[in-house]
Order: structure tokens, then sequence, then C-alpha cells
């Protein structure tokens, strides 16, 4: 099952969750202020604030957390397109055919790199992907390597093995940020303390003797979709908040390796 369907799916029960919390609250209050009357809340409002404003951390840190992944992972892409970049024009110091061949190879790694953005979470594609864009590092490097001993009065190593160390690097930065997530209890316990928080809210109106409605769609309705945009910050190449403009900038450098004299931008 995909990221986005399990996303929506945790949101849209969380959304019926909320409702249903709310309302047994609302019983539950209606039931205690029956037996007891307004002393029935007294000394509530410090256990109500106290899980209102741990809900509203958790949200915070979580959402914080997710955005701050999100602008990462758009500047590793950055970093990345910069770091083929420069490997790519400093391969003018390799002789030919030396230099074709490993342009060749470079091709082929980027295209590896672009068919990983197309997989999204699917974990045996990007897998699959991973070992050939590994296979194409190691014939690169291998290649230059041979290049290097051809021509030992050539500054290559100095020029190219930094170079290329930091595309290789780069690349596994990329990948490794899009493992890094918040654990499960974390999503359980903010699923917890917002059901918690329904319920106590729900207590709270049984002053009423009748729920708002506004009130109670609108609360579940907003808790629903912040959880939900944090979901979608996290796997951002699934849902509404995607980083796909930053692709292209691989885009224009592949371009830009098939344009006449194979010069990067």
């Amino acid at each position: 099952m995909s990221q986005i369907l399990l996303s929506g799916i945790f949101a849209v029960g969380l959304f019926f969750g909320v409702l249903g919390c709310s309302r047994l609250g609302w019983r539950l209050g209606v039931r205690r202020f029956a037996n007891e009357g307004d002393d029935g809340q007294a000394g509530l409002g410090a256990v109500e604030g106290a899980v209102y404003g741990l809900m509203g951390l958790l949200i915070a840190f979580t959402f914080t957390g997710a955005a701050s992944r999100f602008d990462h992972r758009r500047d590793l892409i950055t970093a990345e397109v910069n770091a083929i970049g420069t490997a790519w024009l400093r391969l003018d110091a390799l002789d030919e055919p030396s230099r074709q061949e490993v342009r060749g190879l470079f091709r082929q790694y980027l295209d590896g790199n672009l068919e990983l953005t197309q997989h999204g979470t699917r974990e045996n594609e990007i897998l699959a992907v991973v070992a050939e864009v590994g296979s194409l590092q190691q014939a690169i490097w291998d290649r230059v390597n041979e290049a290097a001993w051809q021509a030992p009065a050539k500054p290559i190593p100095q020029l190219l093995y930094p170079a290329l160390n930091e595309m290789f690097d780069s690349f596994q930065r990329r990948i490794l940020s899009t493992r890094q997530h918040p654990p499960l209890p974390v999503y359980l316990m903010l699923s917890l303390t917002v059901l918690t928080s329904a319920l106590l809210s729900g207590f709270g109106m049984a002053k009423a003797k009748r729920q708002s409605r506004v009130h109670l769609f609108g609360f579940s309705a907003v808790l629903a979709l912040s959880i939900y945009l944090i979901l979608d910050l996290e796997y951002p190449r699934l849902g509404l908040v995607r980083v796909d403009s930053f692709d292209q900038a691989l885009l224009e450098l592949r371009d830009s390796m098939d344009s006449p004299g194979g010069e990067a931008n």
C-alpha cells in the first residue's frame, strides 16, 4: 500500500476518531453534571490545560521537524547537482578515449538518479536502483583510476578524486535523508494526545444542551489536516507537498550532458 494512501487513511481515521471521542466526552460530561452539578467541573481546568498544551507542543515539534527535513532534502538535491556538475567539468582533465567513456558512465549515473526520484517509497525498487547506481560509482572510480595511471604527468587525482568523493557522498546523503522519519511511537503518542484532547473538549461542552456542530467538525478537521500535512512533509514525493521542482535541476544537468560539447552548465 502506498504511503500517500496510508497517510490519507490515517488522517481520515483520526478525523472520525476525534469526532467519536468528542461525542463520548460530551455524553460523559452530561452524565457527570447531571449527578454533581457545577461541582462536577471543579479542578478539571488544570488537567485540560496540561493535555491541550502537550498536544500543541507535540504537533508543533513534529511539524517543525518535518518542515526542517523537507528543506534539508531540497538542499541535498541542490548540493548533489552542484557536485555532479563540478565532477563532470573536471573530466576535461582526462585524455581520450577515457574522457568519453567516463562521460558515458556519468550519463548512466545521472539517469539512475533521475529514475530514483520516480519510485517514491517503493523500497524494493529503490534498493534495486541504489544497487545499480552503486555499480556505476564503482565503474566510474575504476575507469578514472585507470586513466590516472595511464597519464601520471596529469593532476588527475588532485582534480577528480575530491570531486568524485563529493559526488558519491552527496548521493548517499540524499538516500539516507529519505529514510529519516520520526519513529512510529511518536505518531502513536501524538494520536493518543489528540484523541484525549478531543475527549476533554467534548466533556467541557457538556453544559450545553447540544454540541456545536461547527466547533465539533471544525476541531476534527483542523487536527486531521494538521497531521496529514505533517505526514505529507515527511514524504514529499507522494502528496500535495513535493520537491519535484528541485528535481528539474537534475533534468537540466542531464540535458546539458547531451548538448554540443557535452559541457555541464
